[in-house]
């Protein structure tokens, strides 16, 4: 083939990824906007769309309570946001805050007196899938898909443009709305804790840690310093009406765990997106060159390396501020979490929390046991994986996952192990 040939493809190639930009996932291969999710919230209205069953409806909460337990998603969980950061706005604030749940299949938001509860499901495939529950009263909810204003956010730049879950701190005024010239953090498990909860409300006891959570700024703001007022809050009283909700915490830990498994899904998500396209195009320059339909080239295989690499980083939490104080939450969910995962005979479970130095006793991600990491695009999956086995079997990363001491690495091995996401060992 000609040099010409070959750089009018290249050419070709490059101008059909610039014009994708921000809508990358819509269309083959990835087809995001397909109606073919296989998340538990689109089945469970199916079910309620056919009449199958009736969710018990809650005088004060409405269908909130159902729906949780039908997730799967513990009252425990519930996490209290503020500022004016959904298409909600208008009944959100410091006197009204939003309540978010999340479990490993979904992620709800509730707020008081709206009728209308968001619900983002984690489909294996396409990760965050987000929808509407509609109360309409004696009759049974209706579950809506909603691709338009929830993707106005949540496929924008804060989340690198692709579909997903979004935890920001912002600097709020009085009335919860955001100070924008002041900005603001898109929150993650390796983000400084004195740069997170911006816009949230915090309870829990956590020493020497400072945030943003709990407070709000004035108007006139310039260079806000986080002030003593917000930290190691234990109960909200008198900060709105806890009545109206189904917990009155908003836990430090619930919060931290959020934040890890949003990022965590992310990225599983991303990195079959990426890998569908990345292959996708890889096939047809190997059509067009006359290659064999599996040939990959250098840098396709780079890309795929750097995909299963970040996803190390994250699961391995080889970034993660240690905690400068033992943190305490309020509500039950440090209690009942780790009871959620799969534990060996000696009760040892990936979810187990730490609390004292950093989240989690085994820095070793629980994500690695669900089916979003079972359904990670087969060509990075086997990266993860073999390199994953590398790290933990000690035969490489001793440098820079040297925060997982050889204890950890022995139980994430043989925990990962009993779950299939690792082979057997050599016996």
């Amino acid at each position: 083939m000609s040099a010409a040939r070959v750089l009018a493809l290249t050419l070709a190639a490059t101008a059909s990824v610039c014009g994708q930009q921000r809508e990358a996932y819509v269309g083959p291969p990835v087809r995001y906007e397909a109606d073919d999710a296989h998340d538990a919230v689109r089945r469970i209205g199916a079910a309620w769309a056919r009449g199958e069953w009736m969710p018990e409806r809650d005088v004060k909460l409405g269908f909130l309570p159902a729906l949780l337990e039908a997730l799967d998603v513990p009252i425990s969980s519930q996490t209290l946001v503020f500022s004016k950061t959904s298409f909600q706005n208008e009944r959100i604030g410091p006197l009204s805050p939003r309540a978010i749940y999340f479990g490993d299949r979904a992620y709800v938001g509730f707020v008081p007196g709206s009728g209308v509860l968001e619900v983002t499901a984690v489909d294996p495939e396409k990760g965050a899938i987000f929808y509407t529950v509609e109360d309409r009263g004696g009759e049974a909810p209706v579950v809506r898909r909603d691709d338009g204003a929830c993707l106005r956010c949540h496929a924008f730049a804060w989340t690198e443009g692709w579909p997903g879950h979004l935890v920001r701190s912002v600097f709020v005024d009085g009335e919860g709305l955001p100070l924008q010239r002041l900005g603001a953090d898109v929150v993650h498990h390796d983000t400084p804790y004195a740069d997170r909860w911006g816009g949230w409300y915090v309870t829990g006891e956590h020493g020497e840690m400072r945030h943003r959570g709990n407070v709000v700024w004035p108007d006139d703001a310039v260079d806000p310093l986080v002030p003593e007022g917000g930290a190691n809050l234990v109960a909200l009283d008198g900060r709105f009406d806890a009545d109206r909700y189904p917990s009155p915490h908003s836990d430090v830990v619930a919060l931290m765990v959020l934040e890890h498994q949003t990022r965590a899904h992310n990225l599983l998500a991303w990195a079959n997106y990426e890998a569908a396209i990345l292959l996708d195009r890889q096939r047809g320059t190997n059509a067009a060159l006359g290659r064999e339909p599996g040939h990959q080239s250098d840098s396709t295989r780079r890309r795929l390396q750097d995909l299963a690499d970040r996803i190390l980083r994250c699961f391995l939490f080889r970034d993660e501020p240690l905690l400068p104080s033992p943190v305490r939450g309020t509500s039950a969910f440090a209690a009942e979490f780790p009871s959620t995962g799969r534990s060996d005979s000696e009760g040892r479970s990936l979810r187990d929390l730490d609390l004292e130095t950093r989240l989690f006793r085994w820095p070793v991600s629980y994500v690695f046991e669900s089916d979003a990491f079972a359904a990670l695009h087969p060509a990075v999956r086997d990266i993860v994986v073999l390199r994953l086995e590398r790290v933990l079997t000690g035969r490489t990363g001793r440098l820079a996952y040297r925060h997982i001491g050889d204890e950890a690495r022995e139980v994430a091995l043989a925990l990962l192990r009993s779950a299939s996401v690792l082979p057997p060992g050599d016996g």
